[in-house]
């Protein structure tokens, strides 16, 4: 299955070969902040997934809460952020979840940082939970 990522105005594309290795959703502030919403959730895929990147784009470096460095990749048009690359992970590529807009995307399997999660944001049953980075 081939899966294609988008940015807001379709400037910039990140297209991948099979299924996510994890799904995982973030309560951090860090990604409350980059998503603009009260958690992000990222699909996380090998380098060898993917098929291509197209569009210009613009990165963005930062230590994430965990202390580990992320690169982000977003397009200068629209500001969304379409991947990243979290280089505690190598060899892997972290896709925004939402910018693949389907609706039959697989769901996350676990929600992290949820020290900063909003009380009000419920999960669905049998999602793991950790307060932290597990």
């Amino acid at each position: 299955m081939r899966r294609q990522a988008t940015c807001a105005c379709g400037g910039l594309t990140i297209a991948l070969e099979g299924e996510p290795e994890k799904v995982s959703s973030c309560c951090c502030q860090q990604c409350q902040r980059r998503t603009g919403s009260f958690f992000g959730v990222t699909a996380f895929f090998l380098q060898e997934q993917i098929v291509s990147v197209k569009g210009e784009q613009k990165t963005y470096q930062r230590v994430g809460e965990s202390g580990h460095a992320l690169i982000f990749h977003f397009c200068p048009e629209c500001g969304s952020t379409v991947f990243w690359y979290p280089l505690a992970r190598p060899g892997r590529v972290a896709v925004a979840a939402g910018s693949f807009a389907d609706a039959g995307f697989p769901p996350p399997e676990r929600m992290i940082w949820t020290e900063h999660r909003h009380p009000w944001v419920r999960t669905p049953k049998g999602i793991k939970l950790y307060d932290r980075a597990p």
